[in-house]
Order: C-alpha cells, then structure tokens, then sequence
C-alpha cells in the first residue's frame, strides 16, 4: 500500500507500530506518541483530501513519535483559529488568510489567539472561477454579471470565499453569497438557489471532489472575467492565472483558456512545535515531492520548484514570523532572507 494514500472520515487517526522508540535508561516499553493534529476545511474540500494522503508519509518520518489526526472544520478561518485556540498544531491556510490574521479583520477582527502561527509550508496554488449552468450562458458574460446575484462563493471562511471578497472589492461589486453545504452544490445550481458558484483549480488541473460531481452531473459554463475587469484585478496588485480547461475538466467548460484569480495554500504549524519536527518534516516532502506529485497533480508546482514556494509564501506576508524548522530548511537550501523574521521557538 501506498504511503501517499488518501484515507476517509470525518477524523483520522493513524497509529504507526513500527520504529517504537525504546529508552536507553528506561525499561524497554513504548513511549506513548504525540498528537500531530491537522486542523483543514470539511470533508470533499481539497485541503482535507491533502492532508488525509500525505499521514502515513508524515507518521513514517517520526517512526512512531507522532501520530496523525486529520480534523475538518466548516471553514479554513475555523479551523486556523482552531490551531491558535490550542486544539491543534497545524491549521491549513492560504496567503490571504494569514494577511487577515496579520491584520486582524475579518474573521480575526479582535481575534486574540492562545497560541501564534507562523510560515511553515506551502504546498500548491489554487485558482479562484466562477461557473453557472450552460443554458444560462447568455445572463453570464462577465464577472459583474454576477453581482448582487445568489451566488455560492464556496463556504463562509473558505480562503476561496475571502479570495472572491478581496477581487469584488476591486472591481466594485456587491458579493451577494448563499451558504450551501458543499453536496448541494449540484442541486442548489440546478433548481436556481444559486445563479452561480465560485470553482477552484488546484495548480490548473485538479477539482475538489464535490465540483468534480457537479461537473459529471450538469451541463456548465465557466465565466471568464472581461478585459476591463482584467485590467482593474492587476493594476490592485493581484494577479490573474490562466488555466487549460483540458487538464481540469472532463467536459467543454464554454472557453479554450480560463482566467483566474490565484490564491497560495499551505499548512502553518504553532510556534510551540519543535523547530526540528518542522525541519523533518519539510525534508521529508522535499525528498518526496517528485512521488506526491506523481499521485496527485496539485503538487507538481510544487515537485517543480519546492523552495520557490516556500519563498513565495513569506513574501506574501514577509512580515509574519517563519517558523524556525521552516527558517533552517531555507537556509540549509540557500534561499533564506536575511529580511525575514525567525520566530522565537516556543517551545
């Protein structure tokens, strides 16, 4: 069996037997193992799929130091918020969602954590659409066409959610979001709660697994942004990704290339875990990452070019603290910055 399997369930835990360590002035027994727990978006959300196939990889490189649990939550913003109220050590988080930590707004308005988090690894890009069903191809020609309509913007706190917030604000229009559970999104479309839904790419080739039943199920249409809105989305600094429809989708999705509004996910550990945990376990990826790639798509940015992620992440957010395993790694590789911040180990 694979190491990169991915497992199901609503939580996961794997327990590794082999490698127990055994104390050199202690009795021969087995030291119990840690919890490394994973905090991610609901089940069917890419970030939990992620995480539930890379446990088995992460339990074999602590040869049963740790074991793994894999958490969902209704939203990336609970389950980040989750990691820093202590109930966990790794929360999944994109580039956004850390700059509204940082901040302080949104859903971390006020928020005071128990716990900090910091950069710790980057693992894929995704890339923020929208879709509405094929026959109401002739409503839909750009994105202002969806303003003030019921759309379903992925869940409430989803970093592709905050990601549609940020791009509205830019082009000056009014987000109009329905909440829906991910299994209703087929349904929702085709009895006209929602006119719309937001669809994602991971790295341009991968689709959750809830839009991937929607696509199997419905006839429909990706909106592609008009060049004026194009043209507002980059001159606010962000940036806008094409995605070969051929490498994402089963179906003709209505366009021969797709545009996008990117996002960086990653899975940021508390200050509190060892600096040498997180060293081990970015070695342990590294050294993968041409094998992840292989079994899942997302990761061949990635597989491509590792430490450019990395990179990428903190200048994202360069005044957000690095995690210290994360800070060794980069300099082990030469690509730390001297301009970048290494957290104070909490240990």
């Amino acid at each position: 069996m694979s190491i990169f399997e991915p497992r199901h369930g609503s939580t996961i835990f794997a327990a590794t037997l082999a490698g127990v360590f055994l104390s050199a002035v202690q009795p021969a027994a087995a030291q119990q193992p840690k919890l490394l727990r994973w905090m991610t978006p609901p089940v069917g959300s890419y970030g939990y799929a992620v995480a539930t196939s890379i446990t088995k990889l992460v339990e074999s490189t602590f040869g049963g130091e740790y074991k793994v649990s894999v958490d969902p939550y209704p939203s990336t913003t609970i389950a980040m918020r989750a990691v820093m109220d202590g109930y966990g050590e790794i929360a999944y988080t994109a580039d956004i969602g850390m700059t509204q930590f940082e901040q302080r707004t949104g859903g971390f308005n006020n928020y005071k954590p128990r716990k900090q988090i910091a950069h710790t690894w980057y693992a894929y890009p995704m890339e923020s659409m929208l879709a509405t069903l094929a026959p109401n191809a002739g409503r839909f020609k750009c994105w202002r066409d969806f303003s003030d309509q019921p759309v379903f913007y992925t869940n409430a706190g989803f970093m592709n959610w905050l990601n549609w917030q940020r791009t509205f604000n830019v082009l000056g229009y009014k987000l109009k979001h329905v909440q829906i559970g991910l299994d209703s999104n087929a349904r929702s479309l085709q009895t006209g709660t929602i006119v719309g839904s937001a669809i994602y790419t991971t790295a341009g080739s991968s689709l959750p697994a809830y839009w991937r039943d929607t696509e199997n199920r419905l006839d429909i249409k990706i909106v592609n942004p008009c060049p004026d809105e194009v043209a507002k989305i980059k001159a606010a600094g962000l940036a806008i990704a094409t995605v070969d429809p051929k490498l994402a989708f089963t179906n003709d999705v209505g366009a021969s290339m797709l545009e996008a509004v990117p996002i960086l996910f990653g899975y940021n550990a508390r200050l509190d875990l060892p600096e040498d945990v997180i060293y081990k376990l970015l070695s342990a990826l590294y050294k993968e990452k041409d094998n992840l790639a292989n079994i899942n798509p997302g990761f061949k940015p990635m597989a491509k070019d590792f430490i450019g992620m990395q990179v990428g992440g903190i200048n994202a957010n360069p005044d957000m603290v690095v995690h210290p395993g994360l800070a060794r790694f980069l300099k082990e590789h030469g690509a730390w910055n001297d301009k970048w911040k290494i957290a104070a180990n909490a240990n």
